[in-house]
């Protein structure tokens, strides 16, 4: 029987559901949750009259940097994962939802054969919101 992951992911959480069709209605269920905590404790500003604006831009150019790698790590760990698990044969159909940004970074990190099932995507970022609010941005069709 196929089945259908849709996987609702940001910069720092992800979760993966199964669709479950029935003759009435579809539902989804979480198979599994990912979550990625960004380390920032080594950018802390400090705050103080001697701190110069040129510092202050070097350490959000800083913070940015890291920010930005972090999220692809965390988009590389998630790829990694949907690549091991079509090469398991768990999913034949993929529905990506994540807002735009994330989502790039996650189809540089699907495989070529894994991009090919990805049916559909959702460019809004779903993760903290109800699964009634999840499916009402799936396509009708799946």
């Amino acid at each position: 029987m196929p089945k259908t992951w849709v996987v609702v992911a940001e910069s720092s959480r992800a979760k993966i559901y199964e669709v479950e069709k029935n003759e009435s209605n579809k539902s989804l269920k979480e198979i599994t949750g990912f979550t990625h905590s960004i380390n920032r404790s080594h950018f802390q500003h400090l705050s103080g009259n001697q701190q110069k604006e040129s510092r202050h831009s070097q350490l959000c150019g800083s913070l940015d940097t890291h920010k930005d790698h972090e999220r692809t790590e965390f988009a590389r760990t998630i790829g990694d994962h949907l690549n091991s698990a079509r090469n398991k044969g768990q999913f034949n159909k993929l529905i990506l939802m994540s807002p735009p940004k994330f989502l790039g970074d996650l189809r540089k990190n699907l495989g070529n054969e894994t991009n090919k099932f990805v049916v559909s995507e959702v460019d809004k970022n779903l993760v903290r919101h109800t699964l009634k609010d999840i499916q009402a941005h799936m396509p009708i069709r799946y």
